[in-house]
């Protein structure tokens, strides 16, 4: 589990701070791991931060290997490498849900780039959606970078330098992994943090360009 391995000597775990429980406490530092719905967090992240400092840990699988298990959840049958790689431009998928708050001095956002397996065990009443296979759990196999966002300027680094301005959403769709929903995503944050100014419109496409650096 990332927990166990993020965890230092001297830090206490399952923590209750201001009525939440917190995954990590370390001194004065709140540390929340969340593999993913930040939206589940927001009000108490919120609330934390007014008064902790409060880190936020996410993980993504660059690599990730599928293994089927038997019925009896521990013999395996076969194991896979998934085609799918992670990539930092997912943070977008879930700030959207929290994009004001990495401007709190308060926050911090740390993405801890992984290697893991992906337990699956065929049962056909749960499983449907997946040809009866069920996700058990998932394994840490290896942690093989880390990157921390501080502010939102730490997060105009992820725009492709070779962007043209000004630049529509289907421009920086076919810059980054994902797609139009994604690059839709990334301006939506990035706008309400301010590092993105809407300048125009090409047809229907709303036009956007980057504001002046900030002193965050």
């Amino acid at each position: 589990m990332l927990k166990a391995w993020y965890a230092q000597p001297g830090d206490v775990l399952e923590v209750p701070v201001d009525g939440y429980i917190i995954d990590i406490v370390r001194g004065d530092l709140l540390i929340e791991i969340q593999t993913r719905g930040f939206s589940a967090l927001k009000d108490k992240l919120a609330a934390l931060t007014r008064a902790h400092p409060v880190r936020l840990v996410y993980p993504i699988a660059q690599e990730k290997w599928i293994v089927r298990l038997a019925e009896d959840g521990k013999s395996e049958i076969s194991r896979r490498r998934s085609p799918k790689r992670g990539c930092v431009e997912q943070i977008f998928d879930e700030l959207v849900s929290i994009p004001h708050l990495l401007a709190q001095p308060n926050f911090t956002l740390e993405v801890v780039f992984i290697h893991e397996e992906e337990a699956r065990r065929y049962d056909a009443r749960r499983g449907w959606r997946r040809k009866g296979w069920v996700t058990l759990e998932r394994r840490l196999v290896k942690v093989v970078g880390r990157q921390e966002f501080t502010s939102p300027e730490v997060l105009r680094t992820l725009l492709p330098a070779s962007l043209v301005e000004p630049f529509a959403a289907s421009d920086l769709a076919r810059l980054i992994p994902g797609g139009l929903r994604r690059a839709q995503k990334m301006v939506y944050c990035l706008r309400t943090m301010g590092i993105l100014t809407q300048v125009g419109k090409r047809g229907r496409a709303t036009l956007y360009q980057q504001s002046a650096f900030s002193d965050q």
